[in-house]
């Protein structure tokens, strides 16, 4: 009796690093299938033969493996998917697939004697995505089978309610409506009594009730929601768009990275600080024997700063302004021409050399290098209650440059801001990134605040 229950724990825990069954099945598929490729070379090609080279072939095999798995895991494909309007996954596979395939293809350019025909990467890149997709429909399959419909709550009018439940009628085995309520403000109670793992907005003219706050605590339970795209919603551009009962509806998101983006990010700001090592350190300490002449001590301004979930930490800067700068004024945020600012440090402010010290901050995990800037903590409470949706900036570390940054303006309205901010959150990919650690170099180099 224990022996299952100690199982579903161990696997609970697993799940929480991020670890799936699903990663030990494609693993054993992905690892037999070059196997399988090289057994049906054997019998096409009389030149081929696997058996003399089996040594080699066994340990690249493995470590063409573990990077498929490597750049699976980076990508989101072992994200658990919604239990409706999951996106497409076989043009995912064939992507990233292909992706892996052409790396191992440079490598063998690259290298005098590859360990194994490049022919086998040929097959491969055609018989592993279609194999990795069944994978992926049968362990859909499985939970769908395990935890039945979906429970559904209907937010909406009786007649926007009634023409719904026809267009689901048909799709019993996906979706099952468990509650309706006419408005938004009864979703959290009707949640509690009835189950629903799905809130379905039908014809809600304004999210503010929803954005303010159960949004938030909707994602926390894992409850989907979506929205019924009308006729006029698509002069907004909608990109992402599924059906459901051949009804159209967009996701609802409180812009929260994956966890898998979570941890590529992570991955990305750890690779550029040991690439870029040989420019910063040396920029770092150079700039520290400046502030030490010209400010003397101490050379660090630490400031406590809101990061991540809205936890606190410590941030560095070189201090540029005179010592007790807020004595008087109290908290108040830095101008352009600011007279408190150190005499010839004014240079080191406008390009930016007095954030390098949070570098440090983005090593130990503090902050990342793109992100939104850290508040501090007198301002979070103030923008929290003018802004609805301001904490979800905080679904992010805090970064060393930002959307709003290198495209705002000292003066640009915190409103503004935060419109940048939670666009970012929304559409994060590693090439946005690049895009914006890009553009702050263009930022500094043209001296523009």
């Amino acid at each position: 009796m224990n022996t299952p229950a100690r199982h579903v724990r161990t696997l609970a825990r697993l799940n929480g690093y991020g670890f799936r069954l699903l990663h030990l099945i494609d693993a054993v598929v992905i690892y037999a299938e070059l196997w399988l490729v090289t057994a049906a070379l054997m019998l096409l090609r009389d030149d081929f033969n696997a058996a003399a080279n089996v040594d080699r072939y066994l340990w690249t095999y493995g470590l063409i493996m573990v990077s498929h798995l490597a750049i699976f895991y980076a990508g989101g494909l072992y994200d658990r998917p919604p239990r409706v309007l999951a996106r497409p996954i076989l043009s995912r596979l064939v992507i990233s697939v292909w992706f892996t395939s052409l790396l191992w293809g440079t490598v063998s350019l690259m290298l005098p004697q590859f360990p194994i025909p490049r022919s086998v990467l040929v097959f491969h890149a055609v018989l592993a995505p279609v194999l990795l997709a069944l994978n992926r429909w049968g362990s859909d399959r499985l939970r769908r089978r395990r935890d039945g419909p979906a429970p559904v709550l209907l937010v909406g009018s009786a007649d926007s309610i009634e023409l719904a439940r026809a267009h689901l009628a048909p799709i019993p085995n996906e979706v099952s409506v468990v509650a309706t309520i006419p408005d938004i403000d009864q979703v959290i109670a009707t949640l509690d009594r009835s189950g629903a793992q799905v809130v379905v907005l039908l014809d809600t003219e304004s999210l503010d009730p929803l954005y303010a706050g159960p949004l938030d605590q909707l994602e926390q339970r894992g409850v989907a929601v979506l929205r019924l795209v009308r006729p006029q919603d698509s002069l907004l551009g909608l990109a992402r768009v599924g059906e459901l009962g051949g009804m159209p509806f967009v996701a609802l998101s409180s812009h929260a990275l994956a966890p898998s983006q979570v941890r590529l990010k992570r991955a990305m700001d750890l690779t550029v600080l040991v690439l870029t090592a040989p420019i910063w350190v040396p920029l770092l300490l150079v700039t520290a024997l400046y502030v030490a002449i010209v400010v003397r001590r101490p050379l660090l301004f630490i400031q406590d700063r809101v990061g991540r979930g809205g936890h606190p930490f410590p941030m560095y800067k070189f201090r540029s302004m005179v010592l007790d700068a807020e004595a008087r004024s109290g908290p108040v945020g830095a101008a352009v021409n600011d007279p408190r600012i150190v005499r010839g440090m004014g240079w080191i402010r406008a390009t930016r050399l007095d954030e390098l010290p949070q570098l440090l901050n983005v090593a130990l995990g503090h902050m990342t290098i793109a992100g939104p800037r850290p508040v501090r903590p007198e301002e979070l409470a103030e923008y929290e209650q003018r802004f609805a949706g301001y904490h979800r900036r905080h679904q992010c570390p805090p970064g060393i440059t930002g959307l709003a940054q290198v495209y705002g303006h000292y003066h640009t309205h915190i409103e503004y801001k935060l419109g940048h901010d939670l666009y970012y959150l929304a559409n994060w990919s590693p090439l946005l990134d690049l895009h914006i650690m890009l553009r702050t170099a263009w930022v500094i180099l043209s001296r523009r605040l």
